[in-house]
């Protein structure tokens, strides 16, 4: 079977807020093997309510509908299915009950108008909300399902878990499971990528392999779906060791982690510490290597050296480097390293410089360009390269680079 998730609300619609529900949904669905078709996102409006939930009514066996079930007038979703499915609104004196008691627990008065959120379509079922005062609907409209919840995350979750989740499993709806694996990588495209695994992200294969790109890392999304957890993880496994050995040191960890957890697990392995001297990143890969737990073992401290006269001051980079050579260039943030390793008293220290933008750039040093400088005992190395990109876009994959830089320095030692 298919699902369907409609988000509703013009909060959502305009960028003013994230829809993270949809999401949130989509990973519990497929932990009991139900897979999602369409995400569909609908601003406060009747008429393309209508239109949203018939559609999905046509095309999905199972529809979970999060937002609109206020007490406001832009709050539509009992309307909507009411007119969806060709019956009345009628009031439901439980739901009303409740309401009431729950204002009475937060003495607060209670507004008339929340007795619209007893209302409901006829037939429909109710799906108790004990966080809140908006109960939930469930209801059959031609052969879909509708499950419709509030926007609020907390009553949303207990709401799917405690109730939906449930009923889909005791209807036969739950078959199997569908678990994804996400293997991360940096330093090559998404293009190169592919031509490595183009036998494995056809159309056809199973399980079924993606590719997607973000800031400059590229990932294979790996789902498995079988009746157990243990069958899906045995599908998957074949086909991550083999994304594994062709894309060798490019993979750089697992589903949620990030190039510094990569980083700091090595220099833990490796008993050794770092530091960062930093100019176009200001400061953002010590902040990275920051955010992982325990890096303070191995974390000295950094510099941000933006000013090329904190460059001379702070990390002994001399001035007659900077005249011949410019900021932007291998020879400054190679002695940027040097300087701050020194300054650090750390094994390594890893340095960047570049042009994030929007101006200042020129024919020979254009935005985008930057250094990544690396310092170990006994040897300084540097690398370059062009991004393209917004200026945090830059930074960002900039800081990426440092830090990509550190790992493959780590692996080889």
């Amino acid at each position: 079977m298919k699902a369907e998730i409609l988000s509703i609300g013009s909060e959502l619609t305009s960028g003013q807020n994230l829809d993270t529900n949809s999401q949130w949904l989509s990973q519990r669905l497929a932990e009991i093997g139900i897979h999602v078709g369409w995400h569909t996102t609908i601003a406060d409006d009747f008429d393309d309510n209508i239109a949203a939930f018939r559609i999905a009514s046509q095309r999905a066996h199972l529809v979970l509908a999060t937002g609109g079930l206020g007490p406001t007038l832009d709050d539509l979703t009992r309307e909507v299915l009411a007119k969806v499915a060709g019956v009345e609104l009628t009031f439901h004196e439980p739901s009303w009950q409740h309401i009431k008691e729950m204002f009475a627990r937060r003495k607060r008065p209670m507004p008339e108008r929340n007795r619209v959120q007893a209302m409901l379509p006829a037939g429909a079922e109710v799906i108790p909300n004990p966080r809140g005062t908006a109960p939930g609907i469930w209801m059959q409209i031609g052969n879909a399902r509708f499950a419709c919840m509030p926007g609020v995350p907390s009553e949303m979750f207990a709401m799917f878990n405690d109730w939906i989740r449930p009923r889909l499993e005791q209807m036969g709806f739950a078959h199997g499971v569908r678990i994804q694996r996400k293997i991360n990588t940096f330093g090559t495209g998404e293009s190169h990528i592919e031509e490595k695994l183009l036998d494995l992200t056809r159309r056809d294969h199973v399980p079924e392999v993606g590719i997607t790109a973000s800031d400059a890392t590229i990932s294979l999304r790996i789902f498995g779906s079988a009746p157990t957890r243990e069958e899906a993880l045995a599908q998957i496994a074949p086909v991550e060791q083999t994304i594994r050995q062709r894309l060798g040191k490019f993979v750089f960890g697992v589903d949620d982690e990030e190039l510094q957890n990569a980083v700091i697990e090595l220099l833990a392995a490796k008993h050794l510490s770092i530091a960062t001297a930093e100019s176009v990143t200001a400061g953002l890969v010590c902040h990275r290597l920051g955010q992982v737990p325990g890096a303070s073992l191995y974390l000295r401290g950094g510099i941000v050296a933006y000013d090329a006269r904190v460059k001379v001051a702070l990390l002994a980079v001399p001035q007659a480097l900077i005249d011949e050579h410019g900021v932007i260039s291998a020879p400054v943030v190679e002695a940027m390293a040097v300087g701050c390793r020194t300054k650090m008293r750390s094994d390594l220290a890893v340095s960047t410089v570049g042009l994030a933008g929007p101006g200042g750039g020129s024919p020979e040093k254009p935005i985008g360009l930057v250094y990544v400088g690396l310092a170990w005992d006994g040897g300084v190395s540097s690398s370059s390269f062009s991004w393209s990109g917004t200026r945090m876009e830059i930074q960002s994959r900039t800081a990426k680079m440092a830090l990509n830089a550190v790992r493959l320095h780590l692996l080889g030692r």
